[in-house]
Parts: structure tokens; sequence; C-alpha cells
């Protein structure tokens, strides 16, 4: 009798430790979601400000060119193409912004203001993208995770390769 009662608690514990894992792996798939899903919506608006930039007259017709191509290819990209074009978008506003010349700056500086806004904030949207996809790739590597499919059909998350200094 007391070997099916040592039986019963082992299996309830294993169960409930199934189930805690699960949640927690499912959370950690749901806060990587998250974290794109916001960086995503400043990468957006990052690629609005550059076509408000390009559309004004401040820029001469050639940089305006480059800036709108640039953020028409960021909105646009698939996910595969994703890093690429917002790495295009990022050398695309440094080189007008190395470009204007300080009468340039003043005229447009709540577009300009907005932009360095723009750029603080998904540079902190990355880093938590970033530590979000490592948690959950670090937590699906572990044994249990594997043995029991506790992932089930939810894809891999992955991190894309912004560069910091290009932001």
């Amino acid at each position: 009798m007391k070997s099916g009662l040592t039986f019963g608690i082992l299996l309830l514990t294993s169960l409930w430790y199934l189930s805690f894992s699960a949640t927690r792996l499912d959370r950690l798939h749901h806060r990587v979601e998250t974290s794109w899903a916001n960086l995503d919506g400043l990468l957006q608006r990052r690629a609005a400000v550059a076509l408000e930039i390009a559309h004004s007259e401040l820029i001469d017709p050639a940089s305006s060119l480059i800036l709108t191509a640039a953020a028409y290819q960021a909105r646009d990209a698939n996910m595969r193409d994703r890093s690429q074009a917002e790495s295009s978008l990022s050398g695309a506003l440094m080189l007008l912004q190395n470009e204007m010349s300080d009468e340039t700056r003043s005229a447009d500086a709540a577009l300009l203001k907005e932009l360095s806004d723009l750029t603080q904030k998904i540079r902190v949207g990355v880093s938590i993208h970033v530590d979000a996809v490592t948690r959950t790739r670090a937590v699906r590597k572990k044994l249990i995770f594997k043995l029991f499919r506790l992932a089930g059909t939810a894809p891999l998350p992955i991190t894309y390769e912004f560069e910091d200094d290009a932001l």
C-alpha cells in the first residue's frame, strides 16, 4: 500500500513539474513574441520618420531617393531579409546625419529629435529581444524539454543581427 502511495505522489510531482516547466517555456515564448512586436513597431516607426525626412525639402533629391528606398525596403522586408534591410536604413540615416548642415539640423529639429529618441528605444528593444531569445533558447536546450517535447511545435526563436553602432 505504501509503495502505491509513494508511486502516486511521485507521479503527481512529476506531472506537476512537467506542467510547470511547459508553462514556464510558454511564458518565455510569449516574452519573445512581445519583445519582437515592440521592436518591430519601433522599427516601423523609424522607417516612417525616415520617409518623413526624405519627403521634406531639407535634404537634396539624391539623399531623399536613397533614404526613401532604404525606408521602403526596411518596411517591406520579409523576416529573412529584415536584418540587412534595417542595417541599410541605419546606414542611410547615418550618411544623412553626417551630411546635414547645422542650419538644416535646426530647421528640422523635431524630426531629428524623434529619430534620436527612436534610436535609443530601438537599442533598448534590441537588448530586451536578444535577452528573451537567449533565455528561451537556454531553457529549450535542457534535456527535460527535449525529452518530453515541451516546446511543442513552437519554432526556435531567432535574433537579428542589428548592429548597435549603426542604429
